[in-house]
C-alpha cells in the first residue's frame, strides 16, 4: 500500500503559529483539569484519607456527575501530557520531563476501574451472543435461571461467565481502591499543584516566542504516518487472519506480539489529534478519516485486552473442560474482533485524507 502523508494541521495562509497557541492550549487544559477535579470532589468522591472511609464515586457504581468528572480529568491530563511530548523543545526541559510521567500515571490509574468494567461487559455480551443464551451468564441467579443448554458451548458458558465475573470484578475493586489511594496521595497533590501553576504560567524556553509550532506538529503527523507504514496492512486487508490465533490458549502469558505496533499507532494518532486541536484552536475541523481510524484502533485495543482476559481465565487451575472450551471459543472470538478492527482501520486509512487547508 502506498504510504500516505498527513497534511500538517495548519493554515498555510495564516503565517507561523506562535508559542501563544501552545501556552493558551496548556492553560485551557490545566483549567479544565482543575474544574473537573473540583466537580469530582463536590459530587462526593473522597480526595484523601483511608480508602475504607472515603465515599468514592470514581467507578461506574457512582453518580453520573462524578463519573463524567473523572473522565474529564483523564482527558485533560492526557492532552497536557501529549502536548508536553509533541512540543517539548519549547518547554522547560526539567519541568516537562518531570510532569509527563506523573500525568500518565494519574490518567492510567483513574482509567483502570472503568476499563475492567467495560471488559467484563464486553466478554459477557460475547458469551451471550456465542452461546445463544437469553441472559448474560452473570445475570443468572442460579442453575435454573439459565436457559437450557444448546451444545457444548452453552454448557460451559454460564460457568465461564461466572469465572470472568469474579476475576474482573476483583480486578475492578482493586483498581477502585488504587484510584482512591492515588487521589489521597502526596504524589497526586504534587501533580495537582503543578497543574494549578500551569493554569496561570506556562514555563516556555527563551527561544519559544520566536519558534514556529508548525514543524513540530508536522513531525507528530510524520511519526504517525511512518508507524502506520510499518503495520502489516496487507495482512490486515483480509477480514480474517488465522495467524492471529496461532498462540491460542498457550501457557505464555505475554501479550500478543502482533498487537504492540497497533497500540503504538493508536497512541501516535492521539498525539496527532491533540496537535491538531492545539494548532487550529476552537476552529479545528473534523477529519472523518482520523475519527474512523481512531475508533477502529479503540476497538482493536478493547478486543485484544478482552481476548487476553479470556485466555487468563482459561488458565485457572482445575476448571471444568466445558468451561475451558467456552473460554477458548471466547478467546478466538475476540481475536477475530481484533482482526476485524484492523481491517476497519485499513479501510479507513486508505481513504483520501480530508483536505481542509
Amino acid at each position: 500500500m502506498a504510504q500516505q502523508h498527513l497534511d500538517p494541521p495548519t493554515d498555510p495562509t495564516a503565517g507561523p503559529v506562535t508559542s501563544d497557541a501552545l501556552a493558551g492550549y496548556l492553560r485551557a487544559q490545566a483549567t479544565e483539569f482543575l474544574r473537573s477535579l473540583r466537580q469530582h470532589r463536590e459530587t462526593g468522591a473522597g480526595d484523601g484519607g483511608p480508602p475504607g472511609r472515603a465515599k468514592s464515586r470514581l467507578g461506574e457504581s457512582g453518580s453520573a456527575e462524578s463519573v463524567s468528572a473523572a473522565r474529564a480529568l483523564r482527558r485533560s491530563a492526557r492532552r497536557i501530557s501529549g502536548s508536553l511530548h509533541t512540543f517539548r523543545p519549547l518547554l522547560d526541559a526539567d519541568w516537562s520531563e518531570g510532569m509527563r510521567p506523573e500525568l500518565a500515571w494519574l490518567s492510567g490509574t483513574l482509567a483502570r476501574e472503568h476499563a475492567y468494567g467495560a471488559r467484563l461487559e464486553r466478554l459477557l455480551g460475547a458469551l451471550n451472543r456465542l452461546s445463544g443464551s437469553a441472559t448474560l451468564p452473570s445475570q443468572a441467579s442460579g442453575a435454573n435461571a439459565h436457559p437450557a443448554p444448546k451444545g457444548n458451548l452453552t454448557v460451559g458458558a454460564a460457568k465461564a461467565g461466572a469465572l470472568l465475573d469474579r476475576q474482573l470484578t476483583l480486578a475492578r475493586t482493586r483498581a477502585h481502591s488504587a484510584a482512591l489511594q492515588a487521589l489521597g496521595s502526596s504524589r497526586f497533590h504534587a501533580v495537582a499543584d503543578s497543574v494549578a501553576v500551569l493554569a496561570s504560567e506556562v514555563p516556555l524556553t527563551p527561544a519559544a516566542p520566536a519558534t514556529d509550532l508548525r514543524p513540530l506538529a508536522a513531525a507528530a503527523a510524520d511519526r504517525l504516518t511512518d508507524a502506520v507504514a510499518a503495520l502489516p496492512l496487507v495482512t490486515a486487508g483480509h477480514p480474517y487472519n488465522a495467524q492471529a490465533l496461532v498462540h491460542g490458549l498457550s501457557a505464555d502469558t505475554a501479550p500478543q506480539p502482533q498487537d504492540a505496533p497497533w497500540h503504538q499507532v493508536r497512541l501516535l494518532l492521539r498525539l496527532h489529534r491533540y496537535a491538531r486541536e492545539l494548532m487550529y484552536g476552537d476552529e479545528c475541523p473534523t477529519d472523518v478519516r482520523l475519527l474512523a481510524a481512531g475508533q477502529a484502533l479503540n476497538r482493536h485495543r478493547d478486543a485484544a485486552e478482552a481476548a487476553s482476559a479470556a485466555a487468563s481465565a482459561a488458565r485457572t487451575p482445575r476448571i471444568a473442560p466445558a468451561t475451558a472450551y467456552a473460554l477458548g471459543v471466547l478467546h478466538a472470538d475476540q481475536r477475530h474482533e481484533v482482526e476485524a478492527a484492523r481491517f476497519a482501520f485499513q479501510q479507513a486509512w486508505q481513504k483520501e485524507a480530508v483536505r481542509t487547508l
